[in-house]
C-alpha cells in the first residue's frame, strides 16, 4: 500500500450536491457532486512521470504494481479518497455557456506529501458524471497521450502547469467523431491522472455568481484564499483585493511563458483558466512551428481565430475581466478589481520585456529593442521561419560576421529565404551591433539564450507519431518522447531529429496541424 495521506478539504469544507449518482442534472447551491469513477475492463499502465511519483511520495514498486493501474484507471479507491466532480460554469468562445462542470474528470482526493504540499489527484476519462451532458465521460488514447506528454513537457520548459502522474490504458474502446463530421470511429480508451495543488477555475466562481448565490460565492472565495494562497496576509476586503491581484499576476506569468516558448492553448474558455495561473486542460493545443501570430490549432476556432497565438494575452485579460465581474458581489466596489486587472497589464508588460531580453541574449529591452524585436517577428512571419529553431540558432551566430546559413534548418520555404535574405542579414547586423553594445561575455550570452530558448518542444507531429505507434501496440514512443521532453534545453546528442522543423507531410495532417476539441 502506498503511504498517501489524504486531507480532502474541498469536500469537507464546501457544500456538495445531496443527490448521488451520475444522472445529468442542474446542480444548485453546491460546488461538487460525489461520484465514483466507472470501472474499466483491463487497466494497464502505459507510462508515468517519475518526478511526479516522487513528488507524491510513491515508490517505484507501487507504481509498477497492479494496484496502481487499478487505482489510476478508476477501478479502485485508496483509503481516504473521496471522489467528486466539480460544478462550474464558463464563457466558451466569448459566450456564457451556463453550467458545465467536470464532465469527464473526477478528483480522487487531496493528498499531502512529506513536505506538507497539497496535491489534488484527478482522473480524466474516468466515466460519466452529473456534468457529462450527452457524453460518456471517457477519453480516447490519442487525447490522453497528448495531455500526459504536454503536461510534463510544459513543466520542464518552466511553464506554470498542472502535472500528469500516469497514463493508463482501459482495455476498452471509445467511440468518437474526431472532427464532428458524422464519421465516428471506435478508438482505444485511456485515463490520465492529472496533479495540481488546485483545479479551481474561473468558472467555479462564475456559476454561483450567475445564479445570484452570493453566499456560495463568498464561501468559495474564502476557501480558495485560505487553502490555495496561504502566503497572503491580512483579512477582509484588503485580503480579497490582494488575492485577486495575485490571480491576475499569476495569469500574466503563465501567458508570458506561453508566448516565450510559442505555445498555443487552443481553447482559452474561462472554464479552462486556473485560479492558480496554471496551464490546464490540454485539448487542441499546439506550438507555432513557423512563427504565425494568427495561427490556432483548434478546428472549432478556425473561422474566427479567437484563441490564436498572438491573441492570447488579450484573451487572458478578457477572461480575468469576466472573473472580476463574477466577484463583484463579494468586493467593496469595482476599484479593487480594476486594480487587479491593472496588475495583470503591468506584470505582462514587465515579463514580456524580461523574457524578450532573455530570448535575444540582452540584459534588458529598451524601447528601441522593442522595435528591433517587432521587426524580427515580422521577418519570421513573412519568411515562414520556425520560431523554436531560429531563436535557438540565434545564440550561435558570429557577431563579427553574421550569416543566414546558421538558420537554414529554420526555413520552411527556401524561396522565401532567398528572396528575404538581404532583409534578414540587415536585421542580423543591427542585432549584432546591439549585442556588442550590451557588453555581455559571449559564453554568458549564449548560456542565457539557451536557458530561455528550448531545443525541444512538444510539436504536434511528434505527439502524433507517438500516438500512431501506440495505437499499433508500440507504446515505447510515448516513453521515449517523455524522456526527451524532460530536458528541453539540453542538446541531447543523437536526438537531433526530434528537434527538427515540422515535416511537409505533417503540414495539413489531422493531429499534426488540425485538432478538434475532442483531440
Amino acid at each position: 500500500m502506498t503511504p498517501l495521506r489524504f486531507d480532502n478539504t474541498f469536500v469537507r469544507e464546501l457544500p456538495g450536491d445531496p443527490e448521488l449518482g451520475p444522472r445529468v442534472r442542474q446542480v444548485q447551491s453546491a460546488l461538487y457532486s460525489s461520484i465514483h469513477p466507472s470501472p474499466v475492463a483491463a487497466p494497464r499502465l502505459i507510462a508515468h512521470s517519475p518526478e511526479v511519483a516522487v513528488l507524491l511520495g510513491m515508490d517505484e514498486a507501487f507504481v509498477r504494481s497492479p494496484e496502481f493501474a487499478s487505482v489510476f484507471g478508476g477501478n479502485q479507491l485508496l483509503d481516504g479518497m473521496q471522489p467528486y466532480a466539480a460544478n462550474y460554469g464558463g464563457h466558451q468562445f466569448g459566450n456564457w455557456a451556463g453550467q458545465l462542470g467536470d464532465g469527464r474528470a473526477i478528483t480522487l482526493g487531496e493528498t499531502v506529501n512529506a513536505a506538507g504540499q497539497r496535491w489534488e489527484l484527478q482522473l480524466k476519462g474516468a466515466g460519466s458524471t452529473p456534468y457529462s451532458r450527452t457524453a460518456d465521460g471517457r477519453a480516447v488514447l490519442r487525447s490522453s497521450i497528448r495531455e500526459f506528454l504536454c503536461s510534463e513537457a510544459m513543466f520542464h520548459l518552466g511553464v506554470p502547469t498542472t502535472r500528469a502522474l500516469s497514463l493508463v490504458a482501459t482495455g476498452e474502446d471509445v467511440v468518437r467523431d474526431m472532427f464532428y463530421d458524422g464519421r465516428p470511429q471506435a478508438e482505444p480508451g485511456a485515463v490520465v491522472c492529472r496533479v495540481a495543488p488546485s483545479f479551481i477555475r474561473f468558472g467555479n466562481f462564475e456559476l454561483p455568481a450567475s445564479r445570484g448565490d452570493v453566499a456560495l460565492l463568498e464561501k468559495l472565495v474564502d476557501f480558495t484564499i485560505h487553502r490555495d494562497f496561504p502566503e497572503l496576509e491580512g483579512s477582509g476586503a484588503a485580503l480579497r483585493e490582494e488575492w485577486f491581484g495575485q490571480v491576475c499576476e499569476r495569469t500574466a506569468l503563465m501567458i508570458a511563458h506561453w508566448m516565450r516558448v510559442g505555445f498555443v492553448h487552443g481553447v482559452m474558455n474561462t472554464d479552462n483558466m486556473s485560479i492558480l495561473g496554471l496551464t490546464i486542460d490540454y485539448g487542441p493545443y499546439g506550438w507555432t512551428d513557423n512563427y504565425d501570430p494568427d495561427w490556432t490549432p483548434n478546428t472549432t476556432d478556425r473561422q474566427n481565430r479567437r484563441y490564436r497565438f498572438g491573441q492570447q494575452p488579450q484573451v487572458a485579460f478578457w477572461n480575468l475581466s469576466r472573473l472580476a465581474g463574477a466577484l463583484m458581489p463579494v468586493f467593496d466596489g469595482v476599484e479593487p478589481l480594476q486594480a487587479g486587472l491593472q496588475r495583470y497589464a503591468q506584470a505582462l508588460a514587465r515579463l514580456d520585456r524580461e523574457f524578450g531580453a532573455a530570448k535575444l541574449g540582452l540584459r534588458e529591452l529598451d524601447d528601441d529593442d522593442l522595435l528591433l524585436r517587432q521587426q524580427l517577428h515580422g521577418l519570421l512571419r513573412d519568411g515562414e521561419v520556425d520560431m523554436t529553431i531560429f531563436f535557438r540558432a540565434l545564440a550561435d551566430i558570429d557577431l563579427g560576421q553574421p550569416r543566414l546559413t546558421v538558420f537554414n534548418d529554420a526555413f520552411y520555404d527556401i524561396e522565401k529565404r532567398d528572396s528575404m535574405a538581404s532583409d534578414f542579414l540587415d536585421w542580423l547586423q543591427r542585432y549584432a551591433a546591439r549585442v556588442s553594445q550590451d557588453g555581455r561575455a559571449p559564453g554568458e550570452r549564449r548560456a542565457a539564450m539557451n536557458a530561455a530558448n528550448p531545443r525541444f518542444v512538444m510539436r504536434n507531429y511528434l505527439a502524433q507519431q507517438a500516438i500512431d505507434r501506440a495505437e499499433q501496440g508500440d507504446e515505447q514512443g510515448v516513453i521515449d518522447l517523455l524522456d526527451v521532453m524532460r530536458h528541453p534545453y539540453d542538446e541531447q546528442p543523437g536526438r537531433e531529429a526530434l528537434a527538427a522543423r515540422r515535416p511537409d507531410w505533417a503540414r495539413d495532417r489531422a493531429g499534426c496541424s488540425m485538432l478538434s476539441c475532442s483531440s
